[in-house]
């Protein structure tokens, strides 16, 4: 009789249960470890990185500079996620969506995690090859802001905006390897960036609200409370209006800024049907709103494509 994989060695929102469950245990502890069983984590590392090529002219000439920054993000997610779980682990234990990770069940030991992480980091250091000189160097100055991510959440009740530093970085790479510098348009499209992973990352927040007041760790949607919804609302809104501002620095134009109009649309859908955490079924509609975001940086990689091609020909 074949064994069967303990229900729990899957987390509760892994989106490849199949394909995952078949793997040996080893190797299943270390896709899990990494999050392979959930893409959308490097969907949202990838595109800020995407956009920053595509709004900088890049998007057609250098479409292999997008493919291998989609690595990158694949790789170095997948590094970010196995050191924040190895800092993470005991209070992983404690919170009831993640005691069943790698790390806190046991499916991978310590040892094994920090010879993981160098793997995964020595692919991200194969992409990096890839870059200009000057964009490598961007590259390199965000390993610092992202060791020290995991301890955000227990000094601010914004470790939501420093994911968003993190998570939109890619953005200064892709732009700096085409442009060879760090330009206005640049910083306004990274300040939207930023205010959009605070967005999104509150509603996944929304899942872990009970356990994380319990246990002490700190995040945006406890520190809104009942004013979520708001709260993501006036987040999202910044992100375009600085997104409107970066394209207007690019190319002053009315159609220009008519081009965010599908990514605004979609982001105020989220928002409107964000349900309260009170209501049942609120942290799978959460989930899903979170999941949405692929889309909505889908949406704004190609309205980044319109603009800077346009620009540039």
């Amino acid at each position: 009789m074949q064994t069967q994989p303990a229900p729990m060695e899957i987390v509760p929102d892994s989106e490849h249960r199949g394909l995952v469950g078949r793997l040996p245990p080893t190797l299943r502890g270390l896709a899990l470890l990494a999050r392979f069983d959930r893409p959308i984590g490097w969907w949202l590392l990838f595109w800020p990185g995407a956009w920053g090529v595509a709004l900088a002219g890049g998007a057609v000439q250098r479409w292999d500079l997008i493919l291998w920054l989609l690595l990158g993000s694949i790789a170095m997610r997948g590094a970010g996620c196995v050191f924040n779980d190895i800092v993470d682990r005991d209070l992983d234990a404690q919170v009831a969506r993640t005691r069943a990770r790698p790390i806190p069940s046991g499916l991978v030991s310590i040892k094994l995690a920090w010879v993981w992480l160098v793997v995964l980091c020595l692919v991200g250091f194969a992409v990096l090859r890839q870059l200009t000189f000057f964009a490598a160097i961007v590259a390199l100055a965000s390993l610092a802001p992202v060791a020290a991510y995991p301890f955000m959440k227990r000094i601010t009740w914004w470790p939501q905006a420093w994911l968003g530093i993190v998570f939109s970085w890619a953005l200064l790479v892709g732009w700096s390897d085409i442009a060879g510098s760090l330009d206005t348009p640049m910083w306004l499209l990274y300040a939207g960036a930023i205010a959009w992973v605070i967005g999104y990352d509150t509603i996944y927040a929304l899942q872990d609200r009970e356990d994380d007041a319990m246990i002490g760790i700190r995040s945006s949607a406890l520190r809104m409370g009942t004013h979520v919804k708001a709260g993501v609302g006036i987040f999202y809104i910044a992100a375009v209006a600085f997104w409107a501002a970066a394209f207007w620095a690019v190319r002053p134009d009315p159609l220009a800024i008519a081009a965010l109009v599908p990514v605004a649309l979609h982001l105020g859908w989220q928002v409107v049907t964000l349900k309260p955490d009170t209501q049942e079924g609120a942290g799978t509609a959460a989930l899903a709103r979170f999941r949405a975001n692929r889309f909505a940086g889908l949406l704004m990689f190609l309205a980044c494509v319109v603009v800077g091609t346009t620009l540039h020909p």
